[in-house]
């Protein structure tokens, strides 16, 4: 083999005894296996540039698909990465090679210290600093497998796939037949085989020569990173100390580190005592990045409290929405150079990386200004840091790793703090930052459009509560990435059917939560892996798992081209003085939230008050709860919670009397009051039950909310001393009026006190019907069960 040859002769060149010819082989020609046989590696492991996975993927989006989206992307996990990984690797020992072979034939050259290019030890020492990218695949490992079997058995095309995988054609022209799952298996043995080469080429390079301890060094890190695989722990590395001492690495980030000077962008490291926070410092030509050390903090006693950070100032909001413009724009152009590119125009290749650089640096300044979720620590000594974190769940994935660490028996070991920030550049686990623009195939595998989720309701609560719902998607950041629903009424089976939409561009996950009215209790959440074509155009409706609840959703993707984020920093609509059709189709909703929030409240502490909805609250309290309404719904719902019972009842008369068109349109006033004047009851209800159906639906289904309540208030007569009269009376002429300007127009002849007449009359029949249909708070939507 001409590649062996070569080797041979660089190694005698360098100093190094050639010994026997397996040894070699092991060497260099596993590594010629894994990427110059391009056959094997990448039709055998169907990477995305190959016939095998473009064919697999393009079959999850028909009728019959051989895998679905879901399993293609299980089964092929990590792999390109890999793939990239060794192809890198082998380029350089190439090159290395191919330098030397230059030298044979009279160029000068100096072996193993060029400038361009890395020594052996160099190549090497790198290439294990990323086996971190092999913990994905491990982790993964045996979901693919079993994903191969199963479908293996259930598919009778995947079968003859995972069984006849043939290798590419070797030097001597022949080809091997491979299982799916054998070539799944080898990844895993190229781990033990990458630490037994580096125990061979350390047992035979002198200790003198100069790549002699950085082989060493690597095969400390490939040995450290094997022994961790070995232990079968599948979230934990280890790292060894100078004294001997060991901890293991649970997990590791990216987060924003507030402090006096600022906020900075800074790796942070979980180990099983300590928390260690760095900065990355990229190295100089031709040197390996490393780590400064920032802070660190034990484990033992610490104390953490998290909160949604408050809004940032209108000069910071302005700027937000400046550079989310910038993003939206410069998204557009790496969009059209990826097109270009891939058309085979590589003069402008230069042209995208410049563009994928400011892409990085805008993601990097939004990660690090835009309002997060804020966690503090405090530990034993009084010593405080506080992190920002983008996403939610990200911060109740740390909250969760630490509280399991924190109830185990934990034992501090003083840090070596530079040996522990020097070892982490080998070990971490998270080898770039979360920038969607750092991931290849964004085009491919991701959502261009809007993500719809409508949240129906929850069960399995063990005692009633108020809760409400987080959800989450990933992709840029240039329209918001979170939305949630308002709080439900105080119960043991939340209601909301509610309608949340979410703008997305580069979308491939959905993370949900459930958190109840105090912030700090997160009772779920789950992850949900985006299929474009399972929710296309489509409501698909399914059960989620969260913990200690279950919700029910349902789901549906409008794919379509996005317009440029708006440079005004958006603000809350009021709700007040606004008409009811616009509140609710801004809220997604048939009932608005001020109305089914002050409703649950009175439900939950107010039914047995004693004159309730007569007595009014005080007039400033109920300003102030307007204004909250207005301007936060959050701070209104904090208001809600401690206001006095009757300023709530006071605010949701407030609401209704300043509606600027009445709850039951003036155009209904006179077709109402004739029915009244029906001598047959029977004809009097109907004729009255058909004039509510012709309603608009938010109005119609409003009414019948609030009409419901009423009714329940009504069941507590002897407590609060409010019958259904009494409920009409207050609430007849702030749900239905006749204009005084259309008096003379519509040919009615009434005073005031027939007027007022009407009014209360109108709204009591309507609560004294037996036959009231049940209101619907959002619109029932045209869905498809999960199987």
């Amino acid at each position: 083999m001409e590649f062996y040859e070569e080797a041979v002769e660089y190694l005698i060149s360098c100093g190094l005894p050639v010994v026997e010819e397996d040894l070699m082989q092991d060497v260099f020609g596993d590594e010629t296996d894994w990427v110059s046989n391009s056959t094997l590696h990448t039709e055998g492991l169907g990477l995305p540039d190959t016939p095998p996975m473009k064919a697999l993927r393009a079959s999850a989006g028909t009728s019959q698909p051989v895998l679905s989206l879901e399993e293609v992307q299980t089964v092929f996990y990590q792999l390109p990465e890999l793939r990239d990984l060794h192809r890198e690797f082998y380029s350089g020992l190439r090159a290395k090679l191919q330098s030397f072979k230059d030298l044979e034939q009279g160029f000068p050259a100096q072996l193993g210290h060029c400038d361009s290019q890395l020594s052996v030890g160099e190549l090497f020492l790198k290439f294990v600093s990323h086996l971190g990218l092999y913990r994905g695949f491990i982790d993964n490992y045996e979901s693919a497998v079993q994903t191969v079997r199963k479908r293996t058995q259930a598919e009778p095309r995947f079968r003859m796939l995972a069984e006849s995988m043939m290798s590419g054609k070797g030097p001597d022209s022949c080809r091997t037949k491979y299982t799916f799952e054998a070539l799944l298996y080898k990844p895993l043995d190229r781990v033990t085989k990458t630490t037994l080469v580096l125990h061979d080429l350390l047992n035979y390079t002198p200790t003198k020569h100069d790549d002699s301890a950085l082989i060493q060094e690597a095969l400390r890190v490939s040995s450290s990173f094997l022994s961790g695989v070995n232990e079968g722990s599948q979230c934990k590395t280890s790292v060894t100390l100078s004294r001997g001492e060991r901890r293991q690495l649970v997990r590791d980030g990216f987060v924003v580190d507030v402090n006096e000077g600022g906020r900075s962008f800074r790796h942070l490291f979980l180990y099983t005592d300590l928390l260690l926070c760095v900065k990355l410092k990229e190295g100089a030509m031709g040197k390996q990045s490393y780590y400064r050390f920032c802070w660190y903090m034990p484990l033992a006693g610490l104390k953490m409290h998290w909160m949604s950070e408050q809004e940032p100032p209108a000069d910071l909001q302005l700027k937000i929405s400046n550079m989310r413009a910038k993003l939206f724009h410069l998204r557009s152009a790496l969009r059209k150079y990826t097109v270009l590119c891939n058309e085979g125009k590589g003069s402008v290749s230069r042209a995208t990386d410049r563009c994928r650089k400011k892409l990085a640096a805008c993601e990097i300044w939004l990660l690090t200004h835009k309002p997060s979720f804020i966690l503090e620590l405090q530990s034993t000594s009084s010593k405080s840091h506080t992190i920002h974190l983008s996403f939610l769940h990200e911060l109740e994935e740390w909250r969760e790793a630490i509280n399991k660490l924190k109830s185990e028996d934990l034992q501090t070991v003083p840090p070596d703090l530079l040996s522990l920030s020097n070892s982490c550049i080998k070990l971490r686990m998270t080898q770039q930052p979360p920038l969607c623009c750092l991931q290849p195939d964004i085009e491919e595998s991701s959502m261009c459009g809007t993500v719809c989720v409508v949240v129906h309701s929850a069960g399995g609560l063990q005692q009633p509560a108020s809760v409400y719902v987080c959800v989450e998607v990933d992709g840029f950041d240039i329209f918001d990435r979170k939305a949630q629903t308002c709080l439900s009424s105080y119960s043991l089976t939340p209601q909301w059917e509610q309608e949340l939409a979410l703008q997305v561009d580069g979308a491939r996950h959905l993370h949900m939560l459930c958190l109840t009215e105090f912030q700090e209790d997160i009772m779920g959440r789950t992850t949900l892996q985006l299929d474009s074509v399972d929710i296309l155009k489509k409501w698909k409706k399914m059960t989620l798992n969260l913990g200690l609840i279950v919700v029910t959703v349902s789901i549906k993707y409008v794919p379509h081209s996005l317009k440029a984020p708006s440079s005004t920093p958006l603000q809350q609509k009021p709700v007040f003085s606004v008409h009811i059709g616009d509140v609710a189709r801004q809220e997604g909703v048939l009932v608005p939230h001020i109305v089914r929030s002050c409703v649950g409240e009175i439900e939950r502490r107010g039914l047995e008050e004693e004159g309730i909805y007569r007595i009014s609250g005080a007039s400033r309290e109920i300003q102030a709860l307007k204004l909250a309404f207005d301007t936060n719904y959050w701070e209104a719902m904090s208001k809600v919670r401690s206001a006095d019972v009757n300023t709530v009842s006071g605010a949701l008369k407030l609401y209704f009397r300043e509606l600027p068109e009445p709850l039951i349109p003036t155009q209904h006033f006179q077709r109402l009051s004739k029915a009244l004047c029906l001598a047959d009851p029977y004809l009097r209800s109907n004729s009255m039950l058909s004039e509510l159906q012709t309603l608009p639906d938010v109005n119609r289904n409003t009414l019948l909310f609030l009409l419901h309540h009423l009714k329940r208030v009504a069941e507590k007569e002897q407590q609060n001393k409010m019958s259904l009269s009494n409920l009409a009376t207050v609430f007849g002429p702030s749900l239905l009026r006749l204009p005084v300007a259309s008096l003379d127009q519509c040919g009615l002849q009434v005073d005031i006190s027939q007027e007022v007449e009407v009014q209360v009359q109108v709204i009591y029949l309507y609560l004294q019907n037996k036959h009231l249909p049940e209101a619907l708070t959002a619109k029932p939507l045209d869905t498809v069960e999960e199987p």
